[in-house]
């Protein structure tokens, strides 16, 4: 009896690592069902409930503080200071930013552009901007700014966002990143 208890505990756990290689996203439900009482970085992506039984869909998301994220803000609205404005905002909140630029077209409403990894860095600046998470794509060369450089983050301001008011009332700053772009 003991035998085939221990037979049955190393095929779940074998089933277990081969659904972890082949289907990563399934691996946090399965290793569920193994223990009960299991330590993880995981944080709850949904919960999905249907009558008779609740389901649980877990990610494990790599985080990184605000300070080692770097953010770029482009102009795409064409008002005068924008991105200088709203990059003083995201450093007082926190964030690495670096020098403000224009967006190559103007853009109808504003967006968060993330490089590989980054979607929970990108998400988060979209809440500090107070855009909806539909705002938050992934950056693509199409995304309307000649380079990113070494972002990982992009905002593209649109006429949602920058407005002459929404400039005006910027925090100041003392930071020569914020301050180099008077056009930004």
């Amino acid at each position: 009896m003991v035998r085939a208890g221990l037979v049955l505990v190393l095929f779940v756990v074998a089933t277990v690592l081969l659904l972890a290689t082949i289907h990563p996203s399934r691996a946090a439900v399965a290793s569920s069902a193994v223990s009960a009482t299991t330590t993880s970085t995981s944080t709850p992506t949904h919960t999905h409930t249907k009558t008779g039984h609740h389901h649980v869909t877990t990610t494990t998301v790599p985080s990184r503080p605000p300070a080692n994220v770097p953010v770029l803000v482009a102009n795409g609205a064409g008002v005068t200071g924008a991105a200088a404005a709203f990059t003083a905002r995201l450093q007082a909140a926190g964030w690495t930013t670096l020098t403000p630029t224009n967006a190559t077209i103007m853009v109808s409403s504003s967006h968060v552009y993330y490089v590989a990894g980054q979607e929970p860095s990108a998400a988060a600046v979209a809440a500090d901007l107070h855009l909806p998470p539909t705002a938050v794509a992934p950056y693509t060369t199409a995304a309307p700014v000649s380079s990113i450089g070494t972002a990982d983050v992009l905002v593209v301001l649109g006429p949602d966002l920058a407005t002459p008011a929404s400039v005006s009332t910027a925090p100041t700053t003392t930071s020569t990143t914020a301050a180099t772009s008077a056009t930004g």
